[in-house]
């Protein structure tokens, strides 16, 4: 039975948007007169707000509703990844962050111009736009699904249009005048509504279990079919499994490191600290920050899994489950809220999916208009006449709406892409990404660890990461013949393999530098 949204919901909604209308405009700066002030904020951001801004904008919608029906039908081996995730940290702080410091860049991309030409900035900065604008529009639709569900009782093509233009437009008005620094502010507030919604979640689900806390350890530890959910990583050796301590140290390592030092949208953060120093501390809080965040909601899922499994811990009785709505699939944990939760909690959690939502849009509107104005549209139009820094700022602006309506695109195509795809929440956030990193990173370890390549080498090396990703997906590895072993590969062996053939192919021919 779907309970429907209240009148408690829906004012607890109005309290959320006025909290966040409010933020907006207290922590706006009134001026914004250049483009470092604006992508940048001024450059001087403590490295606790940098960090919290960083686990805001990473931990998504996708964690939110993911993460618990990850913990439902698992374990804990997803919280392991944050070993990869450390493994990254400790590259980027120590070879990449002290590089873009020197380098005086306010895109990351810039590096790569000073070695291999301005061609290969734009290459670089178009393949993030491109992968952005996928993975950003795959997480606007995650939570426009969820948010349909919840609010209207439908799931359509055209309920999900609605509710990914909203989420779009909430994080387009949040970050339109005051540029990042508006957005550091604000993810600090929607960080506290959507861990807050998820707490609150926890204490009623947890006090709905009669178990005690041991019997409930107990039972994790002793499931169904030999299963321990309590299970922090994953030993086996079997390339399709996405999580494995295996596939941790490989590909979700380079997933860490394409993702906090490759990625403008994090690394924008990192690069708004005073110096190379306070941007890797900053990094480090937020690998430390979310190893109690992504805990929280996998142990949700982990109740869940009692709540509606285990009879024994729950008196003898438990709810049924339904994994589907309005002909749609959807997660367990997107069951719990739609006909277990009160009213005034289900708006709650309703307000903590869109902070989680609007939090990572908002950074990701910013950054990847940072990329269009400084990489793209500045060279193009200093080479014609000179304009005041300001100009560069309005065009900023204008670059948001740009990209917004192109997330917003693929936010209504996810809807089908998902579907053919038949990926779980989590692994359909993070796989989209993969098409841009692998590229990305044989590119940069080329121009980091060797003398080698020219800007033709680091184009082809670009296009082949992609393709060699893209063929590797289980559909087409399918139809084209491939191997079983490559036929079924997870996402991070995806990368391995994108990366190393996007390597090759740069460092093929002998480098030189861009000035000669």
């Amino acid at each position: 039975m779907h309970l429907p949204f209240s009148l408690t919901d829906w004012v607890v909604i109005l309290l959320y948007l006025t909290v966040l209308i409010a933020g907006g405009w207290l922590f706006t700066p009134r001026h914004t007169g250049t483009a470092k002030e604006y992508f940048l904020a001024g450059g001087n951001v403590p490295a606790w707000l940098a960090a919290i801004s960083v686990l805001s904008a990473t931990q998504s919608a996708a964690t939110f509703l993911g993460a618990p029906d990850f913990g439902y039908h698992g374990d804990f081996t997803y919280l392991g990844t944050n070993l990869g995730g450390l493994i990254g940290a400790i590259f980027v702080a120590h070879v990449l962050i002290p590089r873009f410091y020197a380098a005086r860049v306010t895109t990351v991309y810039e590096l790569l111009g000073q070695r291999f030409g301005p061609l290969a900035t734009r290459w670089a900065g178009g393949m993030f736009l491109f992968g952005r604008v996928l993975a950003g529009g795959a997480r606007i639709y995650l939570a426009a699904i969820a948010i349909a569900m919840v609010m209207t009782g439908t799931v359509s093509a055209q309920g999900i249009f609605i509710a990914a233009t909203v989420l779009v437009a909430a994080a387009f008005l949040s970050t339109f005048v005051g540029g990042l620094k508006s957005v550091l502010w604000i993810d600090l507030v929607q960080f506290v509504i959507f861990v807050g919604s998820a707490v609150a979640v926890l204490v009623y689900l947890r006090a709905g279990i009669p178990a005690t806390n041991a019997e409930i350890l107990q039972g994790l530890a002793h499931a169904p079919n030999g299963a321990d959910k309590l299970r922090l990583f994953d030993l086996t050796t079997d390339l399709s499994k996405p999580f494995s301590l295996l596939a941790i140290v490989t590909g979700i390592a380079l997933l860490y490191i394409a993702s906090s030092g490759l990625d403008q949208d994090t690394t924008q953060r990192l690069l708004a600290c005073k110096d190379a120093k306070t941007g890797a501390r900053s990094l480090y809080w937020s690998v430390i920050a979310t190893v109690p965040v992504v805990a929280l909601f996998i142990t949700i899922g982990l109740l869940l899994h009692v709540f509606y499994d285990r009879p024994e811990l729950m008196g003898g009785a438990t709810a049924g489950a339904s994994l589907a709505f309005d002909g749609e699939k959807i997660s367990i944990f997107m069951h719990y809220i739609l006909t277990q939760l009160p009213p005034g909690l289900r708006g709650l959690v309703t307000a903590g999916i869109i902070a989680a939502a609007v939090a990572t849009t908002n950074s990701a509107l910013n950054a990847m208009s940072s990329v269009l104005i400084e990489d793209f549209y500045r060279p193009w139009r200093a080479g014609r006449s000179e304009v005041p820094e300001h100009h560069y700022v309005q065009a900023g602006r204008a670059g948001m709406g740009v990209i917004g309506v192109a997330m917003l695109i693929v936010a209504v195509l996810s809807f089908y892409w998902q579907h053919y795809a038949k990926l779980g929440l989590l692994e359909f956030a993070l796989s989209v990404m993969v098409f841009a990193y692998a590229g990305l990173i044989g590119v940069y370890m080329t121009a980091i660890f060797t003398p080698r390549g020219t800007t033709g080498s680091v184009i082809a090396a670009l296009i082949a990461g992609f393709f060699v990703v893209l063929l590797l997906q289980p559909a087409i590895a399918g139809k084209i013949g491939l191997p079983g072993a490559l036929a079924h590969l997870a996402f991070p062996f995806q990368l391995c393999i994108g990366s190393a053939v996007a390597f090759l192919v740069a460092v093929a021919p002998p480098g030189r530098t861009a000035d000669q």
